[in-house]
């Protein structure tokens, strides 16, 4: 049976975690594991979180549930954590309030991609589905407005993160050799999934499109000095990889689009 790994990175997430909690409870899919990785909070979430094990455990249900509770260095030193300990076939980054958007997401997930035919050695690097932007309660508000393409490659995200982190599913293989890099305070996740599909290319695997939701993302509401910092940290990024000449002109357009769409 090919397992999941969900890591959730939680701090203070008392609010907003429940729903996530029960969203990976209730998958009707058999061999998923729940990694809960806190950065020591101050408020219930741990309790949350122990209470949410402790009924997995007594019902019997067949998911595993690990939670590490200590201080880290920010949100993407607690992924690293999360690959580590990781021991799933495929790993997904499951953000505290986010959520599956049917008990059965992750079984059709496996159905869709016949990830049951395959040998382990010849399983897709990454399998990638489409997301849906929920508010601060859950309530659907709208499909994410950058859609992943029907044929993605590293190449892709030029045109922005065309996929969504909590929608895309890295074998944990691959995953473990590519951590994040911590010196990106903000955008370290465009970082990784890119290193992730280049890799993938490199190693002549396939990156399989789920044509499904498969991840309900909450509206955030950052704040602008972060946003600001967030857009100027993903063009180093994105320099990083696909060079200055490449980058300035995608930027360009960019501009172009906004204006024309005014």
């Amino acid at each position: 049976m090919i397992r999941f790994t969900v890591v959730t990175i939680t701090y203070n997430a008392e609010q907003v975690l429940e729903r996530t909690l029960q969203s990976v409870l209730h998958q009707t899919y058999e061999g998923v594991e729940h990694l809960i990785v806190d950065g020591k909070s101050k408020d219930g979430t741990v309790g949350m979180a122990q209470r949410y094990k402790e009924v997995s455990d007594a019902s019997g249900n067949h998911h595993k549930v690990i939670i590490q509770s200590e201080p880290d260095h920010g949100i993407y030193d607690a992924m690293n954590k999360g690959l580590t300990q990781a021991s799933g076939d495929y790993i997904v980054f499951m953000n505290a309030g986010d959520f599956f958007p049917q008990a059965d997401t992750i079984e059709q997930i496996v159905r869709r991609c016949r990830l049951s035919e395959c040998a382990t050695a010849e399983l897709p690097a990454v399998l990638y589905g489409n997301t849906d932007i929920v508010d601060g309660e859950g309530h659907y508000l709208y499909p994410r407005r950058l859609q992943p393409p029907a044929h993605l490659t590293w190449r892709s995200f030029r045109k922005g993160m065309l996929v969504c982190h909590q929608a895309f599913y890295v074998r944990t293989d691959i995953a473990k050799n590519l951590q994040y890099d911590t010196h990106y305070r903000f955008s370290a996740d465009v970082d990784w999934c890119i290193r992730v599909m280049r890799e993938a290319e490199r190693m002549g695997l396939p990156l399989y499109n789920i044509n499904m939701v498969v991840a309900n993302y909450t509206e955030e509401g950052a704040t602008t000095a972060n946003h600001r910092a967030s857009l100027k940290e993903r063009y180093r990024v994105m320099v990083s990889h696909y060079g200055h000449v490449s980058t300035f002109l995608m930027h360009c357009w960019f501009v172009v689009r906004a204006i024309l769409k005014k």
